[in-house]
């Protein structure tokens, strides 16, 4: 199993609010910096993505891959590659939402693995450059409200 970066942020909003913003796939180009384009291709019979086709421009990690989608309610949503890229073999990742009393705390799990050999230490680098974005983006956006 590939390693993984994590990392965790508080934001002011509850979780039904935070989750309504990762499940807003149409606007991570506004906020999700790598993100170029997201692309709900399949919902759920909950209407929630099931799968989204992203086009991504990390730096050294470029590409276009889908990824599925499992959530659980406004606790947890995971994701795996459904269908891989031309650089991207595997990409698996979490957001698990928790209450802390002053908020909602957020943490980002992802693991990445290219079809391309990279240097582990600058793999790590883009999955935490990818990680600290994403957090930071999405606690904009959900306080920005």
């Amino acid at each position: 199993m590939a390693d993984r970066t994590t990392s965790s942020i508080t934001i002011d909003a509850d979780r039904a609010a935070v989750m309504a913003v990762i499940a807003d796939f149409d606007s991570y180009p506004e906020w999700a910096g790598q993100v170029k384009s997201a692309e709900v291709v399949i919902t759920d019979p909950d209407g929630r993505p099931e799968a989204v086709r992203f086009v991504l421009d990390a730096g050294v990690i470029s590409d276009t891959y889908t990824l599925g989608y499992t959530w659980q309610d406004d606790q947890r949503v995971t994701w795996q590659v459904s269908e891989p890229g031309r650089m991207v073999s595997e990409l698996t990742g979490s957001y698990r939402l928790s209450d802390t009393g002053r908020g909602t705390e957020v943490t980002y799990e992802l693991s990445v693995d290219l079809k391309v050999p990279m240097i582990g230490m600058i793999k790590r680098k883009a999955e935490k450059v990818i990680v600290d974005t994403a957090l930071k983006g999405l606690k904009k956006r959900v306080e920005g409200r």
